[in-house]
């Protein structure tokens, strides 16, 4: 029998993972959007152009709430069941595969309704590319990509950290993946700053994006693809990505879903010519539909197997 409170991890983990299949995203007071606030304040005052302000930037942003998440953790130790709605409240806060899902299947219907202007507009949901130049290939593309990366960000990231470490894992993984989003892309004003934070963001997903694209290559049956190509393709075109870990889940996507990803991207006024992954033809709509369900497959496994290591740590 687990003890307590690790018993009250795993079922935490659980209940969350069904509070963000029922409700999706939290509509109003999201604590992600929180601790952007909190994130965003903390850099107006002590915002540099180098990279040691960067460090100390992410060592406050990360450290404050882990900390408090520890604090929680530690006061709810003997407390079973308020633990187990704490972590279940926290999972579903830092949780995003629903959602992803979702927006993956609308961009999926206008698509195949040829509504380009309406996937243009859907596009910015999903990932920060500039849709106004994008065909409908290029969307699909984009789309597919988009749910292979976010699929370990916002759903397998979490779970991983949430059985390694609970509910500072948790939260300490939320909040290194949204200062990425905020301060580590590259531009004139975080090309140092934010240095530390995409470094930091890079070395929590190692485990994560690996496990993610093992779980895509065991569900590729699952979009009517074939395991063994899923995993050559996964071993050959993964590292060749600029991302050590986008890569990952990119290219065992492709090998699943028998499509060809990668190419020209376009961000503002900033143009990445990415490497080609997989061998196939560009993704359809159907292919959207299909990464669609191969990502909520993956959060099922990534679930399940977080909750059983998190009841065996306590064993």
């Amino acid at each position: 029998m687990a003890q307590p409170r690790f018993a009250a991890d795993a079922v935490g983990m659980v209940l969350g993972a069904l509070l963000d299949v029922v409700f999706g995203d939290p509509r109003r007071w999201h604590p992600v959007a929180g601790f952007g606030r909190f994130a965003s304040l903390v850099e107006r005052r002590t915002y540099a152009d180098d990279r040691v302000a960067g460090a100390r930037f992410a060592l406050v942003t990360v450290g404050v709430p882990v900390v408090a998440a520890a604090a929680a953790a530690r006061l709810t130790r003997r407390r079973p069941l308020a633990r187990t709605v704490l972590v279940a409240g926290v999972t579903w806060a830092a949780l995003g595969g629903t959602s992803l899902a979702r927006e993956g299947r609308v961009m999926a219907d206008r698509l195949e309704r040829g509504d380009l202007t309406g996937a243009r507009e859907q596009l910015p949901n999903l990932c920060g590319r500039d849709p106004s130049a994008l065909e409908a290939p290029q969307l699909a593309r984009a789309t597919v990509e988009s749910v292979a990366e976010n699929t370990s960000d916002a759903v397998v990231g979490p779970l991983f950290w949430g059985a390694v470490a609970g509910l500072p894992g948790i939260v300490g993984y939320r909040a290194v993946n949204t200062l990425d989003a905020m301060v580590g892309h590259r531009s004139s004003r975080y090309a140092r700053f934010g240095t530390a934070s995409a470094r930091l963001d890079d070395l929590a997903n190692l485990a994560p994006s690996r496990l993610t694209a093992a779980l895509t290559v065991a569900a590729a049956p699952v979009a009517g693809g074939d395991p063994g190509r899923a995993l050559r393709i996964w071993q050959r075109d993964g590292g060749s990505h600029p991302s050590p870990n986008s890569g990952q889940c990119e290219a065992s996507m492709a090998g699943a879903l028998g499509v060809r990803l990668g190419g020209r991207n376009v961000y503002g006024n900033r143009v990445e010519e990415r490497p080609t992954l997989g061998d196939g033809g560009l993704p359809t709509p159907r292919d959207v539909r299909r990464a669609a369900a191969l990502s909520v497959t993956v959060g099922a496994a990534a679930v399940g197997l977080a909750a059983a290591a998190r009841w065996w740590r306590g064993r």
